[in-house]
């Protein structure tokens, strides 16, 4: 009898161990989230997983998740830091006065004035508050991002993502 007793108290002790682990990873390192919508297009897809990695600081062109409101989080693409000038002129981004390619835009840009008629990107200027970043989505004419909700506090900032993991035959790593 007391082998058994052992036995079950052993059990008992790696299952607790277990679940006490994947909430401390899952609380302070990695999450999966779903892509909802389409305003990460092309780069990602409606539906497509991925998981969230909850430590580091984002950088530019990093993928975050964030805290939109107390129901929805969102999926963009960090464009601005905090004190960045950011200005979009002729479908070219500019940081700083500085002109950045965005190759994850190349192919669509392409597409886009292939159907229609103006840049991908509207023009505008913006500058950065400190503690904020500049978010936006992929799909530039369909996205609710900062130019519409504004910066976004860090704070508000879930983590970075860049592992697609689902749908299993699209699985892939997502570059800048």
């Amino acid at each position: 009898m007391a082998k058994g007793k052992n036995e079950f108290w052993e059990w008992t002790k790696a299952f607790l161990i277990a679940i006490g682990l994947a909430f401390v990873i899952r609380t302070f390192l990695l999450a999966p989230i779903v892509v909802e919508g389409s305003s990460m297009m092309p780069t990602l897809q409606d539906h497509d997983r991925m998981v969230v990695t909850k430590v580091g600081e984002p950088k530019r062109f990093d993928i975050v998740v964030f805290h939109a409101n107390s129901k929805d989080d969102y999926i963009k693409r960090v464009i601005g830091l905090p004190g960045d000038e950011i200005e979009y002129k002729n479908d070219t981004l500019y940081v700083n006065g500085k002109a950045y390619g965005e190759a994850y835009l190349d192919q669509y840009k392409k597409e886009y004035s292939s159907q229609y008629e103006g840049a991908l990107t509207p023009d505008f200027t913006t500058v950065v508050p400190d503690g904020t970043f500049f978010v936006m989505g992929d799909n530039r004419r369909n996205s609710t991002d900062s130019r519409h909700i504004g910066p976004v506090p860090i704070e508000q900032v879930v983590g970075t993502t860049k592992l697609v993991y689902w749908p299993f035959n699209e699985i892939k790593i997502v570059d800048k």
